[in-house]
């Protein structure tokens, strides 16, 4: 962590400019950058993202398993807690090795610069590598990079030392990363092949995409009623979850099959179909939601939804038998969805 640096450091392939969706969520992004740092590959722990589902107002907002990353690279991540100034626990903390992870006011955070800086203020996650009370810098992980921040930043993130702390204000969650001296030797192919097995037999007992078609007609609705920058708010709660989640899954069925493991093409061309599509679908929904009209979206999301069945026909014939299956019951044709009521996460 103490040779990172923010001039010279350079993303990892998963957030490559030319791919569909260089960002996925802050949270899954954070993750790839920090195991990446740690000299580890992240491909390994992708397996996770079979699981997506569609959770009626949004979809899942999928997040690398804290235990995937211990099993795969020994990395534990415990809750920090904070009964003292957030930077007295982060000197302590980034003293000892480890990785301070904080929710913080995206408000400022400079590599947000038109989006959130010193404008908005979103909640968002940042990983802590070093810090510098005297000189008041830190050098941070967030999203696809790593950055630093200094001065009034400083100040707004961790309070200033001669401002009395408001004891009404709720302390920030934070966690710290344990780093092992010496990295665990895993086999990771077997282990990742393990993890996707698991992860598969967790998978949503109904197609993901044929739940969101069947309620889309209420969300276009309601889109139909919102401003045209809503789009924006409901496009990072679908189509870019979906899309980037998918093809993350294609990254890690093909990472498999670079590993040695067979057969796995047809299910990651499958899931680079689904992050296509999603992409389309949210040019397309901006150009609805500027008119009005939202004909032809539900057929795309049922183009992503045959897909979701390729890919889980070809995983399940190649690792169903690798962990016992847990499925629960499809709700009956008719039965009554909950009302929309669109994330603005």
């Amino acid at each position: 962590m103490l040779a990172l640096d923010p001039a010279t450091h350079r993303s990892h392939a998963l957030h490559a400019s030319d791919r569909r969706w260089p960002q996925t969520n802050c949270w899954t992004d954070l993750w790839i950058e920090i195991v990446a740092a740690l000299g580890h590959d992240p491909h390994a722990m992708l397996g996770f993202t079979v699981m997506q589902d569609h959770e009626g107002d949004q979809a899942t907002f999928f997040k690398v398993p804290t235990e995937d990353m211990e099993r795969l690279f020994g990395l534990r991540l415990l809750e920090l807690s904070i009964f003292d100034r957030l930077e007295t626990h982060v000197v302590t903390q980034c003293g000892r090795g480890r990785v301070v992870v904080v929710e913080v006011d995206g408000h400022f955070l400079p590599d947000t610069l038109g989006v959130s800086y010193r404008t908005t203020h979103p909640k968002t996650t940042i990983g802590v590598a070093t810090i510098d009370p005297v000189a008041r810098r830190i050098v941070y992980f967030h999203n696809d990079g790593v950055f630093a921040l200094d001065g009034e930043d400083y100040d707004g993130i961790f309070g200033r030392v001669d401002v009395p702390a408001d004891p009404a204000r709720l302390p920030p969650y934070a966690e710290f990363l344990k780093i092992p001296e010496h990295p665990p030797v895993r086999d990771l192919r077997a282990e990742a092949v393990a993890l996707l097995a698991r992860h598969l037999a967790r998978r949503p007992a109904e197609n993901p995409f044929a739940a969101w078609a069947a309620d889309f007609p209420a969300h276009a609705a309601d889109l139909a009623t919102r401003p045209p920058e809503w789009f924006h708010t409901y496009a990072f709660n679908l189509p870019r979850q979906y899309g980037a989640n998918f093809e993350l899954l294609g990254s890690h069925l093909r990472w498999l099959e670079g590993q040695g493991e067979t057969g796995l093409e047809p299910a990651a061309s499958a899931a680079d179909e689904i992050a296509e599509t999603a992409k389309v679908f949210q040019f397309k929904l901006a150009r609805a939601m500027a008119r009005g009209k939202f004909d032809g979206l539900d057929a795309m999301i049922g183009q992503m939804a045959a897909a979701w069945d390729r890919v889980m026909a070809v995983l399940d014939a190649k690792y169903r038998d690798e962990a016992p299956r847990r499925r629960v019951a499809t709700p009956p044709d008719g039965a009554p969805r909950p009302a929309l009521a669109v994330s603005a996460g």
